[in-house]
């Protein structure tokens, strides 16, 4: 998806299309971080602590279950 940055009084916004913010379960109080490498521009909801350990946990699950299968896959 292409976007262009709309004039918001003597700043820049980026405007993100709804579905996105459905994804992504943002909405107009969801704080979020920006952050960047030097070429490219990260903007990602703040998430808490909790959220991240459940987030963390999942991910061990599925490495544990399916770890060898995927890595075959990417090789």
């Amino acid at each position: 998806m292409v976007k262009r940055l709309t004039k918001h009084g003597n700043s820049m916004a980026l405007v993100i299309d709804r579905p996105i913010l459905e994804l992504l379960k943002i909405d107009a109080d969801t704080p979020l971080e920006i952050s960047t490498d030097g070429q490219v521009l990260i903007v990602s909801p703040v998430r808490d602590a909790e959220h991240q350990k459940k987030f963390e946990k999942a991910l061990d699950k599925v490495n544990r279950k399916y770890g060898r299968a995927l890595k075959r896959l990417a090789e």
